[in-house]
């Protein structure tokens, strides 16, 4: 279809306007060729007849198509012009409040002059992974593009930002470089991404500046290499730089500023670390002030200089470092503010005590002198000598201001190459992309050197850029196998060799810059005579000083004033080699570089792209524009070999107002930074391209049904197209996707719009016809209606007479006064008897109310007796209970008694066999003293001279012990007598503690059939009740008789409580008389053991004196010292004395304790150890009886097998194996007979070992008395008592120790008992287990006699839920239900948690055996087991969701079984019985709750990996409503060149498969409900947050219809919810914020009472999100509306006061917090069997 047949009525198109460059107007006439105007509408409602040419008619640019404005890519228009992409970008800039759109392979990048909520690292995050054309523009997504080209295709990349100043460059690419190292994290100790981005603050405090158009325009180029190794993460990156502005060092134009580190210097000018450096305030340095302004509104100075410094140590530059860089600053400072004075003629002068030259000449460490004298003269080098010539002042200011242009220079190529050996990293470079930021294309009212270097580059790049578009567009022909045109598009070689060829600009530029006399006129004449010709080139009309460049943007006008001298760039060798002389290192290797090679490559080596001319001598030196036209060449070489991606970004107007659109700015940058070249090469081919697919979901509606009937989609595409295009060169059919030529979708849109049209009027025709067909048949039925009533009515009147009206009249009164007449009688008899009967029924109700009342009042009368006598009945039986009770208690209190006297007697028992052991040692120390006695009477000969001497003081001191003795022996005597007669009380209290004990034993039995026979009276009584009440009930008449009694019961009872409170204040008296006796004993006791201690400490006196005599005092030392040490406790000291004169230590004792114990005696002793042989008799009865049920059992065994002999001779195997069953039998039960044997034996040894010391100790009493006649011997007896004195204390040890030892000897002898009865108990399992093979051949034998004999059952065995095991096979049970487990197995699976119950057994047979080194083994093996499995397979779901299942299971089982009271509530009784006893593993439950936690993580992460491919694609892009389309095809092009194109397609069902299938896993494993809960509840939350995500990101999912999609996708996982009973997990909240959005995509959005509504329902949805949905709205069709700005700015309005979050984004990485509440096991431990494919036969139950 041609063009011109487009220009109909109703369509629009855009005429030229001088204020808003094009507006927008209506055909109102359908255009016909020849015809000279076009009659059209503009948007004010005015009529405009547009002029054409009828021969050739230049027919203005038709618009697309409301549905296609506000695309993503400008390319995707159908109609691609100037007017078009402004349009679109206006649209999206202001009204939808996008900043990025793509152009083809451009991405266009509009300054908001506002910071907005789309760059978090949930953005970055967003967008990671994802191809170019699946989200909204954006720069991350061509950050994302560039990183996946590099990884796929391992091929360099770039990235080309560009831009007037003020547009955003230096942001773009800053946001591009942060994409990078978020994205490639090394996760090295090296933080290499941290300082690729720390390196932005610093380039920009030295080389951006506040200019006119940017508060922060950056006065160079940068080209940023970010290096990657093969696993792609960074490991160090390299900057280059380009031109940078010199010249702003030493001058700034009006509101222009210098370079922002001077002004942060200033700022700090008061900081210690600034003071050395004599800085003043900015408007005091003349290179800051001369713009005028030295601040800028919103920026901290002061601030942004301690982030410089923060950067420049995070890059690791050294304060040493620093501080020479603020030197060398400050030193240009103080050098512009020199003072340079002119003298007269051509002279000019500097003062020597200038301040700002001594703090200059200190900074630097220069000679004052020499700069002073260098500044102000030249040395001009002849042939025959050297002449030095004063120069101007203006010469000598220049002077210095290129000294400090070169200083400044120097220092910024300093500075970068310290960043670039900063960010080198050791590795192995593989590959890199590079971030090209440069100045775009400058034109002012003054172009000088700088903006003609600046538009050559660009030159450069849009050629660049022009071919590459070239060739991706010959790429995709290729691809879809069309045939190739070639296409004309602007080539701007000719400028490019205008400038850089021979004889060009910079050639003769360069050759007058060899002249010493050389000017700008000269070589501006130059050029006006070389390049006349060139058409690209003209001279101005106006001006002599210029010369015009026709660029590819525009024409620029240079001035060429300056030109020569800023391509010298020269600096006086005078005072280079000041410089070089400094003392200062870093100024002097400034200067010292040029010695080594040629400056100004800004600290990088290259290599030139073609070789350069080698100056001959120091005044040939390189120019400014030679450098930059190499390393121009050198960038484009590096571009070349790489794949690019170009980011244009533009200024939107002038003033930096937030989201402003001025139309004439933002044309004039599209036309420079070339947009509309991409869109002038994209329309001369084919711009719209649609896959198959979007072609027929989009016009189906133009097929016929024989088309739609096809199966072959692509086919039917075909026969549409060739059937509405007639022209086939208007589209072509690739292999994947249709190409249109420009206007043809428009075309197509028009034919859908008018057959939506035409289908929209036949219904409703249909409709309004339906309606007024319905309406006509109402009406034509109110008109029948109302005819048949008014032709009724003239019948009736036309038939009726007067008369007979009349009489008809007469008629109706008589029968109404007759009918009234008739119903008053009836109302009368009715009324007389409704009279009647309700006075019967009152009177009835009355009397029957009455009677209810007595009969109420005598029942409550009855009810108050019954009560009564009922209450005294239960507080009669309560009290027989409650003495029961008591009864039951004090036989309790008093058994306990009993066996505490029992454990006590046992303690005297072991202290008695400890003393005769202590008194078998003394005899035989007895014995050894007789020997030496003997040895004695020898030396006695030799001593009879010396005892001669002392026999007087012997017989004195024998007079007075005799008489001690005698006193001695009478205390002995009383004490003997004391002791009969306390062990008389003794056995006469026993007697009667045996009596009472009978009778209260008697008693309970007793209280027992008393609170029997009491239950089964109050039994009787409640079925006595009934009668006791109706027996009552016919005693009335006696009401007063009982009344009386009841008193006398009353008096009776206050009697017998008047006389138990006597009897509690007699008992109440009695207290303070027994409280005395207990006083009087006590003191009694007191003053027996103050006697006992003045007697001790005479007889040790005396016994001193005596030992000293006898044996020199060298017992008497030892004695003194084992008294002395054992004498604070007066008790050892009677025990002592006693047990050394009398053997009366049980007496002592018996007296030092309380009195109740003294009334025990040796009896009760024989009494424990009858009842110890009773317990023991007892328990071997019990095991006799065991014993004789199993000889029982082989009885009949044997019976049974005797039989079988007789019918069978065939069973010799078995008749020994009962034979060995038998024989075993007999060695248990001589075994059980000498255990029982011993036993008994030992306890009467103990007791006639008791009887023994009693009769040693009379005997040795009567020792003492015979010894104590004479004197030799009472030396023998004063000897062994010494003797026993020095071993009383070693007794007591002694005693000590063999209480300590019996205690560890009861112990091994119970723990030996315990493994006797556990090796019995196996023994009896094995019996168990070969009676049952027994038992299994005989049921073999006997398979002929099942009939008639039936088979003894087995007795079953009862096993107490543990499992033992060896140390060694540790180990192998780890592997084996661990390491080795499968989580598929049938036996896993049909036991819930069976590793976790296995293993926990294992514990508790650890705890049983109370081995803590065994459990805590066990435990750490089974931690570090499922730690090694989880990272062994930290990928694998089924592995996770086993383990995770069985450690929650194993962290139950430790609180379950821990004995703790909370979790022990729904346990049963022999849960409660299995319960640890010895060990508390609350510290290892805390471990495994660390470890569930863990492996929940890892859990949910694979989950996440697994479900997030399917979300985007299932719940936004796939079609969930069948023949509802919400899918907006507009011919966008799939960008990204790394895009796979065999991928899977996800649908709603493929995510309900994949939660199906988690869910089915976990519950295999048996994971608990509540965990099951919070799992899908994060899954929920995942898909939630990821659609709304990609809802925020991509403008194309918010439509009405695709709301409507994703409702739909909400309600089925609602009903998976549903089938999966876990409504109530709270996993649908987790979809709010979604089923929110996709309302709001739903709902109206015109009114104010829809922005209030919005407001209410949108609770989940902070502000930001709700406005970004509300901006980002599209319509799939005409008849939908765009949102209205004024509606947004409503919403905004309504939500100024509302709370909430700012960030744009859902975190998708967020996790709640798991919990894992504790759950009861029902299993029973003891009833687990343990399979046999876990290979664990070297565990056996217990």
């Amino acid at each position: 279809m041609a063009l011109s047949e487009l220009y109909t009525e109703y369509n629009r198109v855009w005429i030229p306007d001088a204020q808003d460059v094009w507006k927008s107007a209506e055909i109102r006439k359908d255009f016909k060729y020849g015809d000279d105007t076009l009659h059209l509408l503009l948007e004010d409602g005015t009529v405009l007849l547009y002029p054409l040419d009828s021969a050739a008619p230049q027919l203005p640019h038709l618009r697309n198509p409301d549905i296609l404005v506000g695309e993503n890519d400008l390319t995707a228009l159908s109609y691609l012009h100037e007017p078009a992409v402004l349009h679109n970008l206006k649209v999206r800039f202001v009204d939808s409040k996008i900043i990025y759109t793509y152009c083809g392979i451009i991405l266009v990048a509009v300054n908001p002059y506002k910071q907005l909520h789309i760059y978090g690292d949930a953005v970055i995050h967003a967008y990671s992974g994802q191809n170019m054309g699946d989200m909204d523009p954006h720069i991350f997504a061509v950050a994302e593009e560039a990183y996946k080209q590099m990884a796929r295709n391992n091929k360099n990349q770039s990235i080309i930002v560009s831009g007037e100043s003020g547009a955003g460059k230096t942001v773009s690419a800053r946001y591009a470089m942060r994409y990078f190292a978020v994205v490639s994290k090394s996760g090295s100790k090296t933080h290499v991404e941290d300082k690729v981005l720390a390196s932005n603050p610093i380039t920009e405090a030295i080389g951006n500046a506040k200019t006119t158009r940017n508060d922060n325009s950056s006065r160079f180029g940068k080209y940023t290499e970010i290096s990657f190794d093969r696993r792609y993460q960074i490991i160090g990156a390299n900057m280059r730089t380009y031109l940078l502005e010199k010249s702003r060092v030493v001058f700034q134009s009006e509101r222009e500023r210098n370079y922002h580190i001077f002004y942060q210097m200033c700022a700090c000018a008061d900081q210690p670390e600034f003071k050395s450096l004599r800085l003043l305030s900015a408007d005091k340095f003349r290179y800051t002030c001369m713009g005028g302004e030295i601040e800028i509104d919103g920026v901290d100075d002061r601030k942004d200089m301690a982030e410089t410094r923060t950067t420049f140590s995070l890059l690791g530059l050294k304060e040493d470092f620093q501080s020479d860089i603020f030197k060398v600053l400050a030193g240009i400072l103080h050098l512009g503010n020199v003072e340079i004075r002119h003298v007269g003629g051509d002279r000019s002068s500097i003062s020597s005590s200038d301040p700002h030259l001594a703090a200059f000449c200190e900074l630097l460490s220069v000679k004052s002198e020499g700069l002073c004298r260098w500044l102000c003269h030249r040395r001009i080098v002849m042939v025959t000598e050297t002449v030095v010539k004063p120069v101007p002042k203006k010469r000598a200011v220049n002077a210095r201001d290129a000294l400090a242009k070169q200083i400044y220079a120097h220092l910024f190529d300093c500075v970068i190459s310290k960043i670039n050996a900063a960010l080198q990293v050791p590795g192995k470079l593989h590959t890199f992309i590079g971030v090209l930021d440069i100045y775009g294309f400058e034109t002012f009212e003054i172009n000088s050197f700088e903006q003609f270097c600046i538009n050559y580059a660009n030159e450069k790049l849009q050629q660049q850029f022009n071919l590459h578009v070239f060739k991706l567009e010959q790429e995709e022909y290729m691809k879809e196998d069309i045939p190739w045109t070639l296409i004309d598009f602007y080539d701007n070689q000719p400028v490019i060799d205008l400038i850089e060829a021979k004889m060009g600009i910079l050639d003769l530029l360069d050759e007058e810059c060899l002249f010493p006399q050389g000017t700008d006129q000269n070589w501006l004449q130059k050029l006006y005579n070389y390049l006349k010709e060139n058409p690209f080139f003209e001279k101005p009309r106006l001006s002599n000083e210029a010369f015009v460049i026709q660029h590819f943007a525009d024409k620029v006008e240079y001035q060429c004033k300056g030109f020569l001298e800023k391509n010298r760039d020269m600096l006086y060798e005078e005072l280079i080699d000041i410089m070089r002389t400094s003392t200062f290192p870093l100024l002097a290797s400034f200067f010292r570089e040029d010695e080594k090679s040629v400056a100004g490559m800004k600290g990088i080596k290259v290599r030139p792209a073609r070789p350069g001319v080698k100056p001959a001598n120091k005044q040939f030196r390189t120019t400014v524009g030679d450098k930059f036209r190499d390393s121009l060449y050198l960038l484009m070489e590096t571009l070349n070999a790489t794949t690019p991606h170009y980011v244009r970004c533009i200024k939107p107007n002038e003033e930096k107002l937030q989201f402003e659109y001025d139309s004439k700015r933002v044309v004039q940058q599209l036309r420079a930074c070339g947009v509309l070249e991409t869109i002038h090469i994209s329309a001369q081919s084919y711009p719209s391209r649609w896959t198959y697919v979007e072609f027929y979901s989009r016009y189906s509606i133009l097929m016929t049904q024989q088309e739609v009937g096809l199966n072959d989609k692509k086919q039917t595409c075909k026969t549409v197209l060739q059937r509405l295009i007639q022209d086939s060169n208007q589209y072509k059919f690739g292999r994947t996707k249709i190409f249109f030529r420009a206007g043809q979708v428009a075309y197509l849109e028009k034919l859908r719009l008018d057959r939506l049209r035409g289908a929209c009027v036949t219904i409703q025709k249909h409709v309004r016809a339906w309606s007024q067909r319905r309406k006509y048949q109402r009406m034509r039925l109110a008109a029948i209606t109302i005819q048949l009533y008014i032709r009724g009515q003239k019948t009736i009147r036309k038939t009726v007479s007067a008369a007979a009206l009349k009489q008809g009249w007469a008629a109706l009164v008589i029968q109404r006064r007759w009918r009234g007449y008739r119903m008053q009688q009836i109302y009368q008899v009715v009324q007389l008897a409704t009279v009647t009967i309700q006075a019967f029924t009152r009177g009835w109700t009355a009397r029957k109310r009455f009677r209810k009342m007595v009969a109420e009042q005598k029942a409550m009368i009855l009810q108050k007796y019954a009560r009564a006598w009922l209450a005294r009945r239960r507080f009669q039986t309560m009290r027989r209970l409650v003495m029961n009770v008591q009864l039951s208690f004090r036989v309790q209190q008093l058994r306990k008694k009993v066996e505490e006297q029992t454990k006590e007697n046992n303690g005297l028992l072991e202290r008695l066999t400890g003393l005769s052991t202590a008194h078998a040692h003394s005899t035989d120390k007895l014995q050894s003293l007789q020997t030496q006695l003997s040895k004695s009477a020898n030396e006695r000969t030799a001593l009879e001279e010396r005892e001669k001497k002392n026999k007087e003081d012997a017989s004195q001191a024998m007079a007075q012990l005799q008489k001690e003795m005698d006193k001695l022996i009478q205390e002995k005597e009383t004490l003997e007598k004391k002791h009969v007669e306390s062990g008389q009380e003794l056995k006469d209290s026993l007697d009667q503690i045996k009596t009472t004990l009978q009778e209260d034993m008697e008693k309970e039995e007793r209280l027992r059939k008393i609170a029997e026979n009491n239950i089964e009276i109050q039994r009787e009584d409640h079925e006595k009740e009934v009668e006791v009440l109706k027996e009552e009930i016919r005693k009335l008449k006696e009401e007063r008789n009982r009344l009386q009694r009841q008193l006398e019961e009353g008096g009776q009872a206050n009697t017998d409580l008047q006389e138990q409170v006597i009897q509690l204040t007699k008992h109440v008296k009695v207290i303070p008389e027994l409280r005395k006796e207990l006083h009087n004993l006590q003191t009694q006791r007191n003053e027996l053991d103050k006697k006992m201690k003045e007697q001790s400490e005479q007889t040790r006196a005396k016994v001193s004196v005596i030992t000293r005599q006898l044996l020199g005092g060298i017992v008497e030392e030892e004695l003194l010292l084992r008294m002395t040490q054992d004498g604070p406790d007066p008790s050892y000291e009677v025990e002592d004395l006693l047990t050394a004169f009398d053997g009366l230590q049980k007496a002592t004792r018996v007296l030092d304790t309380h009195h109740k114990q003294q009334r025990e005696g040796y009896d009760s002793q024989l009494e424990s150890l009858q009842f110890k042989v009773e317990h023991v008799q007892n328990e071997n009865n019990q095991l006799q009886k065991l014993f004789n049920e199993k000889s029982n059992i082989t009885d009949s065994i044997r019976q049974e097998v005797a039989r079988l002999n007789t019918e069978n001779m065939v069973l010799p195997e078995l008749k020994q194996q009962v034979s060995e069953l038998l024989r075993q039998k007999q060695e248990l039960e001589v075994h059980l007979e000498e255990q029982t044997r011993e036993l008994t034996e030992e306890m009467e040894e103990i007791s006639s070992q008791h009887q023994k010391k009693i009769e040693e100790d009379v005997s040795h009493r009567r020792l003492v008395e015979l010894k104590a006649a004479e004197l030799e011997q009472e030396k023998k007896e004063l000897e062994r008592n010494v003797d026993e004195l020095e071993e009383a204390n070693e007794h007591l040890k002694r005693q000590h120790q063999a209480e300590s030892d019996a205690k560890v000897r009861l112990s091994q002898e119970a723990s030996r008992l315990t493994a006797e009865n556990m090796d019995f108990e196996e023994q009896l399992d094995m019996k168990d287990r070969q009676i049952k093979k027994l038992l299994n051949q005989i049921k073999s034998i006997k398979t002929s006699d099942k009939e008639k004999h039936t088979p003894i059952p087995s007795i079953p065995k009862e096993y107490h839920g543990m499992l033992e095991y060896n140390r060694e096979d540790e180990s192998r049970l780890i592997q084996n239900l661990i390491l080795d487990l499968k989580p598929r197995g049938v036996v896993v699976n049909m036991i819930p948690g069976l590793a976790a119950n296995i293993l926990f057994m294992c514990v508790r047979h650890a705890d049983y055996l109370n081995d803590g080194a065994k459990l805590k083994s066990l435990m750490n093996a089974v931690i570090n087991g499922i730690k090694k499995v989880i990272t062994d397979h930290h990928t694998d779901f089924e592995v996770l969701s086993f383990w995770l299942s069985n450690t929650y299971h194993m962290l139950n089982c430790l609180k379950q079984y821990s004995g703790e009271e909370e979790f022990m509530k729904q346990n049963t009784e022999k849960q409660n019985k299995n319960c640890l006893q010895n060990f508390d593993l609350s510290e290892h439950r805390q471990i495994l709750s660390d470890l569930a936690i863990r492996i929940y993580q890892k859990f949910i992460t694979v989950i996440e990996k697994a479900l997030t491919p399917m979300i985007v694609p299932g719940m936004l892009e796939h079609e969930s409503l069948q023949g509802f389309s919400s899918m907006k095809p507009t011919g966008f092009r799939k960008r990204s060149n790394s895009v796979c194109e065999d991928t899977e397609a996800f649908t709603i069902s493929s995510i309900l498969q994949q939660l199906s299938l988690f869910h089915i896993t976990v519950s295999q494993h048996s994971m608990e409900p509540e965990l099951i809960k919070q799992v899908v509840r994060q899954q929920f939350y995942l898909v939630g947050a990821t659609t709304l995500n990609n809802i925020l990101l991509r403008k194309d999912m918010c439509s009405c219809r695709k709301g409507m999609q994703i409702r739909c996708n909400i309600s089925y996982l609602e009903e998976w919810l549903k089938d999966k009973d876990m409504q109530g997990s709270s996993a649908i909240d987790t979809l709010k914020p979604l089923s929110q959005a996709a309302w709001l995509l739903q709902v109206n959005k015109s009114t104010e009472e829809d922005a209030k509504e919005i407001i209410e329902q949108c609770t989940e949805l902070n502000p930001v999100q709700i406005v970004k949905i509300l901006n980002s709205y599209t319509p799939i069709d005409d008849f939908e509306k765009r949102v209205a700005p004024s509606f947004v700015r409503k919403v905004q309005a309504l939500q100024q006061d509302r709370e909430g979050s700012t960030q744009l984004m859902l975190d998708t990485q967020y996790r709640f917090q798991v919990t894992f509440p504790f759950c009861s096991s029902s299993q029973a431990l003891e009833a687990l069997q343990l399979p046999s494919s876990l290979r664990l036969n070297f565990l056996s139950r217990i």
